[in-house]
């Protein structure tokens, strides 16, 4: 569970929590603060308000000497997966490496654990003496996912791990994550900036801007019926493999600039480029709704004006307003 509570340059008051083999997607444009959650997290950045409580133990509140057993509970997963390696050891150095750090692990036992997990992302065992810059990028991310479960984690907070991988390959990662949440008792935060991906693999949606949650709820009822004009934008601007659907298809386009995070607009912060705003939004912040299919949104159109009543706002126009 994380909860924030202070204001600060990108966070802003939002909270989530995951349960064990449930993948959250976290999504947004890039800037929205999605990364910085994420590292906030797993206590690579140290909050400055709020708490991170892993099954009951608040980890924003540890000193750094306290955090190493928690450090193999929570397993990051990066977007650039070379960076992210030492280019200069082997593969069974790189994903053996927590297995020493964590465990004390030997050399011989480790070799065996890493054989497995390159079996397990399935990559063949002849990859296990080389190095880094031998592999293409989707074989990195297989080999950062392998490291991230060696030391049998709880919880794995993949930061964009498919961005840079080309369709085929995205598949066959995000085939690997269903494969591993099916299999292993481990719990996932999926960061992507790409909504498609996102509602390929979460089990739950949540939709960011400007630091805060503005959406959340499953899978079907975000991606189906988005109750916030943000999440109907997005989800306006997927490609549909249909042509004759795709020309049919009513677009959210959203005009005006983005601001600056660190100097947030007065009331809803979407209201700037909201093409439904109202005098309302400028004024006061949004509290959270409950919309009828269980979604959580902030949004005045849920309480105030039109007040959508269960629809999506792919079915409001304008002129409702």
């Amino acid at each position: 569970t994380f909860k924030y509570e202070e204001n600060s340059p990108v966070l802003q008051s939002l909270a989530l929590s995951i349960e064990p083999r449930q993948i959250l997607g976290i999504t947004g444009r890039s800037g929205c603060g999605k990364s910085t959650l994420g590292k906030t997290i797993a206590r690579l950045y140290q909050p400055t308000g709020g708490d991170i409580r892993f099954e009951g133990t608040d980890l924003a509140t540890l000193p750094n000497r306290k955090l190493k057993p928690f450090r193999r509970e929570i397993q990051m997963i990066f977007q650039d997966p070379y960076s992210s390696l030492d280019p200069r050891a082997t593969i069974a150095d790189n994903v053996g490496e927590p297995l020493q750090t964590q465990f004390g692990t030997p050399r011989r036992e480790r070799d065996k654990r890493v054989l497995e997990l390159l079996e397990a992302v399935r990559l063949g065992t002849d990859h296990l003496r080389r190095y880094p810059h031998e592999f293409s990028g989707g074989q990195l991310q297989r080999i950062a996912l392998a490291r991230a479960l060696a030391v049998r984690p709880r919880l794995i907070i993949a930061d964009e791990p498919v961005s840079s991988l080309d369709v085929s390959t995205q598949a066959q990662m995000l085939g690997l994550l269903e494969d591993f949440k099916r299999n292993e008792d481990v719990a996932y935060l999926f960061i992507s900036h790409d909504l498609s991906v996102v509602r390929h693999i979460s089990d739950t949606i949540a939709v960011m801007y400007l630091g805060q949650i503005v959406e959340r709820g499953d899978n079907d009822a975000v991606a189906l019926r988005p109750a916030h004009p943000y999440t109907g934008a997005l989800l306006s601007a997927v490609p549909i493999p249909d042509p004759v659907a795709q020309r049919s298809r009513r677009r959210i386009v959203l005009s005006g600039d983005i601001p600056n995070p660190t100097d947030a607009p007065e009331g809803c912060r979407f209201h700037t480029r909201c093409p439904y705003v109202m005098e309302i939004c400028s004024e006061v912040e949004p509290d959270t709704y409950t919309t009828p299919a269980g979604s959580e949104v902030r949004c005045h159109l849920h309480t105030t004006g039109p007040k959508l009543k269960g629809r999506s706002v792919l079915e409001l126009s304008k002129g409702d307003i």
